[in-house]
């Protein structure tokens, strides 16, 4: 196993490299699902091109970090990522998120375009409807233990073995009901476009992400727009990473 690198001593906490390149032509900046963490993309290393970069962002409150408060609001966690990925825009970068993390790129996106200057190559967009779309559930944070819990098994989104850890599950949940406040409570203004080109990725049987509320991404780029189906639900991506990261790939080559 291979270490992560810290990016930059005032950065280390957040981004993780899990195979450096020393000189990259592009960095592929990597947010997790809500109670996920910087590891999920670790296996991504070994099929993106040996000269882009994987950068993981790892949020407080779990793995290293799990002596940090959470950040439950979509502004504060955006506004902290984006100053920590400056630090890494010595390079072309582009972004990826899956379901909450799709959310917090593109506010990343948004405050590296309008306070920076700095246009991503490229925004994919994992797992998650339009920000500006209604959204159908929004309650998960709100309810019981066993309530969030019987909410996300539904979504696929909780790991059997921690599931079969009572101790262990109680302590990931506090961090699970932080994303989940985070994501569930997101109420973003209409604002001109990005001008990053953006794709969009759903799974096919995923309830909660329909094909039209995927397309709605549209509208948040003044770019080029994609989309893509694959086979799944709503954590396709466990079982299409190849397919995926081939996809992404094939477009960052373009640019």
């Amino acid at each position: 196993m291979i270490p992560a690198v810290p990016v930059r001593r005032t950065a280390d906490a957040w981004l993780k490299r899990y195979r450096p390149v020393r000189a990259p032509r592009l960095r592929l900046i990597c947010f997790p699902h809500a109670g996920g963490s910087a590891g999920v993309f670790r296996r991504w290393t070994e099929t993106l091109p040996p000269d882009v970069e994987l950068v993981a962002v790892q949020y407080p409150g779990r793995q290293e970090r799990f002596d940090e408060p959470c950040v439950d609001d979509m502004t504060s966690l955006a506004d902290r990522i984006t100053d920590v990925v400056t630090s890494v825009l010595d390079r072309p970068v582009a972004l990826f998120g899956h379901s909450m993390g799709a959310a917090v790129a593109y506010e990343v996106t948004r405050r590296l375009e309008a306070r920076h200057l700095a246009r991503p190559a490229h925004l994919f967009v994992s797992g998650s409807v339009s920000p500006l779309e209604p959204r159908r559930r929004r309650d998960l944070h709100l309810r019981d233990d066993e309530g969030m819990l019987e909410g996300l098994t539904e979504l696929g989104g909780m790991d059997d073995a921690v599931l079969a850890d009572p101790d262990l599950l109680r302590l990931v949940l506090p961090c699970v009901r932080a994303d989940l406040r985070l994501v569930e409570t997101y109420r973003p203004v209409r604002l001109p476009p990005v001008a990053t080109p953006v794709t969009a990725y759903a799974g096919a049987a995923d309830a909660h992400v329909p094909r039209e509320g995927a397309a709605a991404w549209s509208d948040l780029t003044s770019a080029e727009f994609n989309l893509r189906i694959f086979p799944g639900g709503h954590f396709y991506l466990m079982g299409q990473e190849p397919e995926v990261v081939g996809d992404v790939r094939a477009r960052l080559a373009l640019r």
